[in-house]
């Protein structure tokens, strides 16, 4: 097998165990589970691992060098009119293949796959041009931010509150593990190709900005557009008995996902196709590599999506229900704060992410520092999630204070670290929040008898969020760290990046 295959599957068994552990504990303590249901969570924990292991692989060697080959030729181009058109087409055709968006629409009961699907892609492809335009022009993202953010706000209020959670939600699954890496080596490619003190700082943000379409336009289709009123079920397992049943299931959906993960990476693979004819931008070593690297991207993602729907959506439901209809139902919120620090190092995105971030900071800010504040920040999240399944509290009450506090720290904070927060919080809530912590919650909120449109969804918003404010919080303390010993390193300007990692 080959070694950096091994090395990505072994980071996947390191993610994904602690999850697995979590669930085999409150199945023999709090909440009884057929053998059979273990079984079809196990199975699929390892498809997970192994999925995730190939598509890691592979996006490093299709998705990264892709986006930073289109961004890179954009950039070159002085021609807006050919910029602008590419790029609100790229953010289409990639939001299209996006696994965690398909795994949202079909929990969406009220409004049909394909309107919310075209709705979200098109919401990508318009901030995707507005993000683009930023870097070209210099524009400070904290002031973008901070304007689109209280439109969203404005425009919420004019929405139905049916639309309210779900909206937010799209924000957060939309840059998921197909996205992300083409998304954030685009950034790469555009600044790479401009050679000023800015130019690291401006590869970071693209995600940020992309997440706010989705949401805009859900919020917009909530306006004008009025679905008939939707029952949300409880998932139901199959009967599970023997081990061939288990081996049946698995094989049974897995055309299914092969089907839907080949739709979806073929107009991005053909993006490839004609760009790589067009310009020559590839030597022929290169385009055997990346042709591999989509192999790898196509089996990961299948793998994947077949282990999270068949094996952990169904327990996760299942789990909910159970503890919301016992007597510990509180016990809901200290198991969402672990489910939430673990959760979130399963993502394929966000080590994606993370190495990204800190090859390009150089070292200043690294995976394991990373990995440290968006557990932190996403195991709040999830808690703040499961006290308003309990309590039906709104989620204005999360989400206003707390995208306040994260545009005020937006202008406290280097612009590197304003880049990095907000492309974290869309890429921590990927598909194993989608597939697990929703379904978890919507189990529970059917059991306490809340809504499971405004109380159940939301949970991938807050998620999506809580990146925002720890990672800030993490550059204030670099900046405090920065001017508190300057004779090993000077403050960190306002907007560039700078190695201080040596003293540490």
């Amino acid at each position: 097998m080959n070694e950096k295959l091994k090395e990505k599957i072994r980071e996947s068994l390191s993610s994904v165990l602690p999850i697995t552990a979590i669930v085999l504990l409150l199945s023999i303590t709090l909440v009884e589970l057929e053998i059979g249901t273990l079984a079809l969570f196990l199975t699929g924990a390892v498809l997970l691992i192994v999925g995730m292991g190939f598509f890691q692989l592979g996006a490093e060697m299709a998705m990264t060098p892709l986006g930073q080959g289109v961004g890179g030729r954009l950039m070159q181009s002085s021609r807006l009119l050919l910029v602008l058109p590419v790029s609100f087409l790229m953010g289409v055709i990639i939001t299209i293949a996006e696994p965690d968006l398909q795994v949202l629409a079909n929990q969406v009961a009220s409004i049909p796959n394909p309107v919310l699907i075209w709705t979200v892609a098109v919401g990508v492809g318009i901030f995707l041009v507005v993000a683009v335009l930023r870097v070209l022009f210099h524009v400070s993202l904290s002031n973008l931010l901070f304007i689109f953010y209280i439109l969203l706000f404005l425009l919420s209020f004019f929405s139905p509150d049916e639309f309210t959670a779900v909206a937010f939600d799209s924000g957060g699954v939309t840059t998921g593990p197909m996205t992300v890496p083409f998304i954030m080596a685009l950034g790469v490619g555009l600044s790479a190709v401009r050679s000023d003190q800015d130019s690291t700082n401006d590869s970071f943000g693209l995600v940020a900005l992309c997440s706010v379409g989705p949401i805009m336009m859900v919020l917009l289709l909530g306006i004008f557009y009025h679905p008939t009123d939707a029952v949300y079920n409880a998932v139901e397992i199959p009967a599970t008995l023997t081990s061939q049943d288990v081996v049946r299931h698995f094989l049974t959906a897995l055309p299914q996902y092969a089907k839907e993960v080949a739709v979806s990476i073929l107009p991005v693979a053909g993006v490839f196709v004609i760009f790589q004819l067009l310009t020559r931008h590839y030597r022929r070593r290169q385009v055997l590599r990346m042709a591999v690297g989509f192999l790898y991207t196509v089996i990961g993602l299948i793998l994947f999506l077949t282990g999270v729907n068949v094996g952990f959506a169904p327990v996760g439901n299942l789990l909910g229900s159970g503890l919301a209809e016992s007597q510990f139902r509180w016990l809901l919120v200290p198991i969402g704060i672990v489910i939430g620090y673990y959760i979130v190092k399963a993502e394929p995105a966000v080590q994606v992410l993370n190495e990204q971030v800190e090859e390009l900071t150089g070292g200043m800010v690294s995976r394991k520092m990373m990995n440290t504040a968006l557990s932190i920040g996403v195991a709040g999240a999830v808690a703040l999630a499961m006290v308003r399944v309990l309590t039906g509290v709104n989620i204005y009450w999360i989400i206003i204070p707390g995208y306040a506090i994260s545009l005020i720290l937006s202008r406290r904070v280097p612009a590197v670290f304003v880049g990095i927060a907000f492309d974290s919080g869309g890429v921590a809530s990927g598909p194993m929040t989608s597939t697990f912590l929703l379904p978890l919650a919507m189990g529970a909120c059917g059991a306490v008898g809340g809504s499971v449109v405004t109380d159940a969804f939301g949970i991938v918003a807050l998620v999506a969020m809580a990146p925002l404010i720890a990672i800030q919080i993490m550059g204030l303390v670099y900046t405090h760290r920065a001017k508190a010993v300057p004779q090993v390193t000077q403050p960190l300007p306002e907007d560039t990046v700078v190695d201080i990692e040596e003293e540490s």
